[in-house]
């Protein structure tokens, strides 16, 4: 007959109606779906921020990237902690998440994978950055009282300048063929993965090398206004880690999207 009652403290949980699950069906799908969130964005901007901190501190390079990925490491575990503690403190008090599902919850069907306005935006974007290269080149963002000062480097062209925009219209037909095919594939991520590390590289180069940014530019708005040489390099590593940051957000959204696809 005891044995038949099974252990006494999941039969006295029973009767003081005290649950023995960590997070409840009630609380499971919220909670799982916002560790998940935070799980994506704040390591990534932990390791963005120490990396950045590091770099302009000038610290060695494995400095730099120890106390980025410790930093980052140690936000799972802060994440997975907090967050789990919350819902288990939820759970135990009965609050109420004041979360409701409703039919607008529901994913929009589509007609294809790729929207026309995605693809629109992408080929807008990139004819704009056409248009600020040879605006920057022949008109000039910073006009002077003689020739307007580019911001870029004079030195780029025309082979410079060509790659970009080959990249560019890379890019360009990219986002035709991705909406022409309703929807990303392997094939285009990879592609798209290409195509950002080979920006992220040539212009991570010529910022390396000086090449980048035209000097007189640089004389022009910074150094004839008492901008130190300090003051310059902690610009340069802020524009070095743009250079990268941007091209790695277009490779996550890729195969983000990919695997989207894949699943729809």
């Amino acid at each position: 007959m005891l044995t038949e009652l099974g252990d006494p403290s999941v039969l006295a949980a029973g009767f003081a109606d005290r649950p023995l699950h960590l997070i409840g069906p009630k609380y499971y799908l919220v909670w799982w779906r916002l560790l998940k969130l935070l799980l994506i964005i704040v390591p990534v901007c932990a390791f963005g921020g120490v990396m950045l901190g590091q770099l302009i501190a000038g610290a060695p390079t494995g400095e730099v990237v120890g106390t980025a990925v410790v930093a980052a490491l140690g936000s799972v575990v802060h994440v997975g902690f907090w967050v789990t503690l919350v819902f288990f403190i939820l759970e135990r008090t009965g609050a109420d998440t004041g979360v409701k599902w409703n039919l607008d919850q529901l994913p929009e069907p589509t007609q294809n994978g790729a929207g026309r306005a995605d693809a629109i935006a992408s080929i807008v974007f990139l004819v704009l950055g056409v248009g600020a290269v040879f605006w920057d080149a022949f008109i000039g963002f910073f006009p002077t009282e003689g020739a307007p000062i580019a911001i870029l480097d004079p030195g780029l062209w025309p082979w410079g300048i060509a790659f970009l925009l080959a990249l560019i219209a890379a890019e360009a037909l990219l986002a035709v063929v991705v909406y022409a095919r309703r929807g990303w594939t392997i094939g285009a991520a990879l592609i798209n993965t290409a195509l950002a590390v080979a920006f992220s590289v040539w212009s991570l180069i010529l910022l390396a090398q000086g090449e980048l940014l035209n000097p007189e530019f640089l004389s022009h708005v910074f150094t004839d206004n008492g901008v130190t040489d300090e003051t310059m390099r902690i610009l340069a590593v802020i524009t070095g880690f743009g250079l990268v940051a941007f091209p790695v957000w277009d490779i996550v959204d890729g195969w983000i999207k990919t695997a989207r696809a894949r699943r729809a």
